[in-house]
Order: structure tokens, then sequence, then C-alpha cells
């Protein structure tokens, strides 16, 4: 099974994703983003960073980026595909995930640790973990406010909390809508949060609760690489 980790101009995280996956046993391997064939891979990253330097909007000149289609045809197609911060962002420009991130309530740039509830398990990124699971990421933003019409706010899947699990506005760092950290689409198989995981997973970095996102996505995509048709 192997990932590609897409670099696009301004990506500044594809280093440490690639290596948070090679310590749980995942081929990684980076991909530029103007490559137009991803057939030998059996799941997708889009990493944090400041994709194009976010000059008209964030993600907004990623989505057109000739590696985004084989992104969706994957997607379409069940393969795993998360996106981190600035990935999350670029999925919900391409329509890949619903919903829109904007500055922050303060206007400020973020950067400390965050908890973070676990809301549901039935996605690549959470599917090892227990509903009520309560992590600690660090969280590295100025546009990670998320914002999304109720009904289409796709399925919930990490929300921003006290040490104890409590969700409210006082525990909400950005003003995101009802606390979302974190979604997966209908599916899914496509994951978006904005704290990163591969930032917490090793005990020297503060905090090892990465490593059970990123485990769910290893494991989800061992699980489509076993399951698809065999390449020639």
């Amino acid at each position: 099974m192997t990932v590609a980790v897409v670099v696009f101009p301004g990506s500044n995280c594809e280093h440490d994703v690639v290596y948070a996956l090679r310590s749980l046993g995942c081929e990684a391997e980076l991909v530029w983003h103007r490559d137009v064939d991803l057939t030998a891979f059996d799941g997708v990253v889009l990493p944090g960073g400041f994709a194009h330097g976010d000059y008209l909007r964030t993600g907004a000149i990623a989505r057109f980026s000739p590696v985004m289609a084989e992104v969706r045809r994957m997607a379409d197609e069940g393969a795993p595909v998360l996106g981190i911060c600035n990935g999350f962002q670029i999925l919900t420009e391409a329509g890949l995930l619903p919903g829109v991130l904007l500055a922050n309530r303060d206007l400020r740039f973020i950067c400390r640790p965050v908890h973070l509830r676990v809301e549901s398990t039935e996605s690549i990124l959470t599917k090892m973990a227990t509903v009520g699971d309560v992590l600690e990421i660090p969280l590295n933003s100025y546009e990670g406010n998320y914002t999304a019409d109720p009904a289409e706010s796709g399925r919930v899947l990490l929300t921003y909390s006290d040490g104890a699990g409590k969700v409210s506005p006082a525990t909400n760092p950005n003003g995101s809508m009802d606390n979302i950290a974190g979604i997966a689409n209908g599916a899914g198989n496509v994951a978006g949060l904005m704290p990163h995981p591969e930032r917490a997973i090793e005990s020297i970095l503060g905090s090892t609760d990465g490593r059970v996102l990123l485990r769910s996505f290893a494991v989800s995509v061992a699980a489509f690489a076993e399951g698809r048709p065999a390449r020639v």
C-alpha cells in the first residue's frame, strides 16, 4: 500500500506527513501537484502549508492543479483521501468536502495545542478511535473557521473541546460552526481536519494522540489496497 502526499508550491508539512505515515508502516511518496497519474497509489494526503501562497483564497488556486482531477477520481472510487489544514481547505474548495474555511474569529494566527473530541468513528480518519475520546493535537492556522450550510456540513468527526471532552463556546479557538474541527463526506472515505496529527506522533512532540488518526488512515489505505483489482 502506497500513499501519495501531494506537494503544492507553498506546502510545508509534506515531509512531516511522510515521516508519520512511514512510522506506522505505510509507504508514502511525495507527488508534485502537476502530476496527472496516481494509479500507483492507494490513498492520498493533501498536507498543510500555504498552497500557491494562498494569494487568492486558501485552496482556491490549488483546486485547479492538474493532480486534483486524479484526487477526485480516487475519491470517487472510494480511495482514502485526507486533507490536513491547508489540505482540508483545498478539499472544500474542490467540492470534495462541503463548507468553507474562513479567517479565524479573532483574525489571528493560532499556533497551540487544542483538544478534540471524537464524534464519529465512521471514517478513514477515526475508525481506530472511540467516540468520546479526547485527543491533544496542535492547531496552526489563520483560516480555520469552518462554516457550512447545516444541511450540508458532512459527517462531523472531531469537535474542539476541553481536556475533559466538554464542547462549548469557550473551547472553540477559531469560531468554527458547532466547534467543528474535522469532517468527512457521506461515504467516509474523504476527510479533512484543521489540526495537525502528524505533529503529535511522538512523545518528544508533546503528544502521541495524532497516531490514532493517522493509524486509522493507514488501516483504511491497506483495506482499500487489498480490495481493489490487481494492477497490471
